[in-house]
């Protein structure tokens, strides 16, 4: 299962990265380069962003169900939310801060984000949901399940609510457990066969 392995080694390494006491220049000139575009952005940023919160979670099963793919309503439901409550479980191991509290400059928009910053939640539940769909997807709604998930992950930069390594290690953490919801359920159908 290659996208394990690659959302397993982008979480793991984002997580050194998370780790350091202090933030990596390249670090710093990523958040800069993404919290500092202009303020017009800011609308379209946080309808997108939305496509990482626990409401889109249920959003996506709701779809998948109505749309007459129950199997994939109960993996996007399961993934989904599972996802989004262990980054909140992991953010405790890695205990990083969020921006404002290690860039001097940090532009919030919009409410604060409380609590720890790494993994994006809502980097890993986008990323969870696109994987677990694509295979239900015809090509071009795949690239554009993928692009929403990127979005969302740069878009907590944007609002200062997250640093580069925490959305790329949603972003992983997102891939890896999607990757290993479709495993499950494509063994599972097989079975029932």
């Amino acid at each position: 299962m290659p996208a394990v392995a690659i959302g397993s080694a982008l979480f793991a390494v984002a997580g050194v990265v998370a780790r350091q006491a202090e933030l990596r220049p390249f670090e710093v000139r990523a958040f800069t380069a993404v919290n500092q575009l202009p303020e017009s952005a800011q609308r379209p940023v946080w309808l997108v962003m939305q496509a990482g919160s626990l409401g889109a979670v249920g959003a996506a099963a709701l779809l998948a169900d109505r749309t007459g793919r129950r199997p994939l309503a109960i993996a996007l439901g399961a993934a989904g939310s599972t996802v989004w409550g262990g980054a909140k479980v992991i953010k405790r191991f890695f205990g990083r801060g969020r921006p404002p509290e290690h860039i001097d400059g940090c532009r919030v928009r919009g409410r604060p984000a409380s609590g720890l910053g790494f993994p994006s939640g809502h980097a890993a539940v986008s990323m969870t949901l696109a994987t677990v769909a694509c295979s239900d997807l015809g090509h071009p709604a795949r690239v554009f399940a993928f692009a929403v998930a990127v979005v969302t992950a740069l878009s907590r930069v944007y609002v200062g609510a997250h640093l580069p390594a925490d959305v790329v290690g949603g972003l992983g953490l997102g891939l890896a457990a999607g990757s290993l919801t479709n495993a499950a359920r494509f063994s599972l159908a097989r079975r029932s066969r």
